[in-house]
């Protein structure tokens, strides 16, 4: 497997899960009125980029 590419969607991962909590917290404090979109497509690039992990660290040989 490769690591390095693991590596970057781990990290890709906690920056989209880092914008959703921003995202989140702006909506909570009415900071900015969004009804945009953003927070479905952030939930779904995440769940997208889980379900690659838990594929490639499921292959045996990891």
């Amino acid at each position: 497997m490769n690591h390095v590419y693991l590596k970057r969607l781990y990290a890709k991962r906690a920056e989209l899960e880092a914008k959703l909590e921003l995202h989140d917290a702006r909506y909570c404090f009415g900071e900015e009125e969004v009804d945009d979109g953003t927070d479905s497509d952030l939930r779904q690039r995440l769940s997208e980029i889980s379900d690659e992990i838990d594929a490639l660290e499921s292959r045996p040989g990891r």
